[in-house]
């Protein structure tokens, strides 16, 4: 420490040498900000080496609250349909942020809020960017558990671990996702926050083609539905097209024809618009399943609309593969928009 012996460092502070050593060695874990600025000060060391700062500095604070606004006001672009906007405001705060705890500044606020603009931000590019670079996506929100690890929250964590592990099923990386949601449920450390992850474990379970989770995981998050505040996720509406993607997936074609055929649940609170965009793509495929072309490719031009408004490429990508059945016979005008769509998206 500070290039002395232990018994040097130790006489310096009026610590024993063994407390020395324990800091050291990462067996004691300092975070008493008054221990911390007496050893800043004894050592003559700048007090942000060691992740003080002055709270009741301006700057600081400022830079608190200006983050913590534009990581709320982002999450809110983004489940309105603005992703691209939610993009172009987390951008710097996350260059910023990365910039100062570069420079020694790990203050426990700042890399909390580090943490959180990371996740926003790889949740938004997930949003926005085609098939081929959603591994970009997940890079980001990965990027945010290093630091979720040292700071040792378990309702952060489990938040981290959730939103890592839905862009690593958005990249196609099926058996890391269901890890790492199936982890984040694990450790939610109350219903709300297990309930925020179920629905995503049910998807990636579907996708991954095993039954017996994805039941599970609707199951749970059906019966949560009543014990908990209802959000753009965790919803019946939410939940019916899970559960619909969830039965194609494993292999349960016919259920998800007669789960389509009932009344889809009404909404219980505001829907996000991509979500919209999603539950037409699934119930045009449902229909695709049934034999009904024509219903299909009806809901998939919708879809195409919305996801053209939105700006969702993965979305339209998503379009194109579903509809490749239907195209030989539909009518000529949904044919040409599908046509259309493949050349814009090959452009």
């Amino acid at each position: 420490m500070n290039g002395q012996s232990q018994s040097e460092t130790g006489a310096l502070l009026g610590y024993d040498k063994t407390y020395v050593s324990a800091i050291e060695l990462g067996k004691r874990r300092l975070t008493d900000v008054t221990a911390l600025r007496h050893i800043a000060d004894r050592l003559a060391l700048p007090p942000h080496v060691l992740g003080v700062t002055d709270l009741t500095d301006t700057d600081f604070r400022a830079m608190l609250q200006f983050g913590q606004s534009t990581v709320r006001l982002a999450e809110i672009a983004r489940q309105t349909g603005h992703a691209f906007e939610a993009v172009t405001e987390l951008w710097p705060l996350v260059a910023r942020l990365e910039a100062r705890a570069r420079d020694g500044h790990t203050e426990r606020e700042a890399l909390r809020l580090l943490a959180d603009a990371r996740l926003g931000l790889g949740t938004a590019l997930g949003n926005v960017l085609p098939e081929e670079r959603l591994a970009t996506a997940a890079h980001w929100t990965a990027k945010s558990l290093s630091v979720v690890g040292y700071l040792n929250d378990p309702a952060l964590t489990t938040t981290a671990l959730r939103m890592h592990g839905n862009e690593l099923r958005k990249a196609g990386l099926i058996g890391a996702a269901v890890n790492r949601l199936a982890r984040a449920a694990a450790l939610a450390p109350n219903p709300m926050s297990r309930a925020a992850v179920l629905p995503l474990l049910a998807r990636a379970a579907g996708v991954l083609g095993n039954a017996p989770l994805f039941v599970r995981a609707i199951q749970e998050t059906r019966a949560l539905l009543d014990q908990v505040d209802h959000t753009s996720l965790v919803n019946p509406v939410a939940l019916h097209e899970i559960e619909l993607r969830g039965l194609i997936g494993t292999g349960r074609t016919r259920a998800a024809i007669l789960r389509a055929e009932q009344a889809v649940p009404a909404p219980t609170t505001a829907i996000a618009p991509q979500w919209r965009v999603i539950e037409l793509i699934t119930t045009g495929k449902v229909r695709l399943l049934a034999g009904d072309r024509h219903g299909a490719m009806d809901l998939l031009t919708q879809a195409v609309g919305e996801a053209r408004a939105q700006r969702l490429p993965h979305q339209l990508q998503r379009i194109i593969r579903a509809s490749e059945d239907a195209l030989p016979k539909v009518n000529d005008a949904a044919a040409q928009t599908l046509s259309q769509l493949r050349t814009e998206m090959a452009a």
